[in-house]
């Protein structure tokens, strides 16, 4: 079982079930994503909808200029149904500010991004680096998380590192594009690939994953 094999299981599940965006993740390939990334850092996704619909009602579109000039406690207090909320405004001013002293601005990260430098920002994880690098930059990076996790350890896959996971499955991804293409009735860039099938093994996990013998349901589909 690989990547192709959990993506095309997932697929004739019915997942992603809803009409969203091309690449799954609300306002691909904005800057909004940056600051979703960073917000839903240890808390439900329903949580940062509440923060983003926050912050938006307070400054209109989500830009950097105006989160790296908004003052920390107001945006602390916008973000807080996300949770850590003074530690997440503090890392999303400072991020930004990085971002448009070392850049110049989102637009010129997301034409030359790099995963080494988002790194280096305090509060940067692998899951938030590639979150931001495959939603907001639209590169080739499959993301990682809990649920992830999960799904390989409840199939008997157990890999120590996070570029263990991420490889295991990227690996059969790019094995198999000729059957990918052939699942979806088209070509697609391989980022949207990644893109849609962590989409798929989220919205799987938020149906069947707290459920006693969610497993099973992995193990009758194979």
């Amino acid at each position: 079982m690989g990547g192709y094999d959990l993506l095309r299981v997932l697929k004739d599940m019915g997942y992603i079930k809803k009409e969203r965006d091309p690449y799954w993740w609300p306002n691909s390939g904005s800057f909004e994503v940056v600051v979703g990334a960073v917000l839903t850092q240890n808390t439900r996704w329903e949580n940062v909808e509440k923060a983003l619909k926050g912050l938006k009602e307070h400054m209109g579109e989500i830009e950097p200029e105006k989160i790296a000039q908004i003052d920390r406690e107001v945006l602390a207090r916008l973000i807080k149904p996300a949770g850590f909320y003074n530690t997440k405004a503090h890392r999303l001013i400072r991020l930004t500010k990085n971002m448009i002293r070392d850049y110049g601005g989102f637009e010129a990260f997301k034409a030359r991004p790099s995963r080494r430098w988002l790194l280096e920002q305090k509060g940067i994880g692998f899951e938030t680096a590639d979150s931001i690098l495959n939603y907001a930059c639209y590169r080739e990076f499959l993301v990682i998380d809990a649920y992830t996790v999960k799904i390989l350890r409840a199939l008997g896959y157990e890999f120590e590192t996070y570029q263990e996971f991420q490889e295991y499955l990227s690996d059969s991804l790019i094995e198999n594009l000729d059957e990918i293409y052939e699942l979806y009735g088209k070509e697609m860039p391989l980022a949207q690939i990644y893109a849609r099938f962590h989409g798929k093994i989220v919205e799987f996990c938020k149906d069947n994953c707290r459920r006693r013998g969610f497993e099973n349901i992995l193990k009758e589909a194979f």
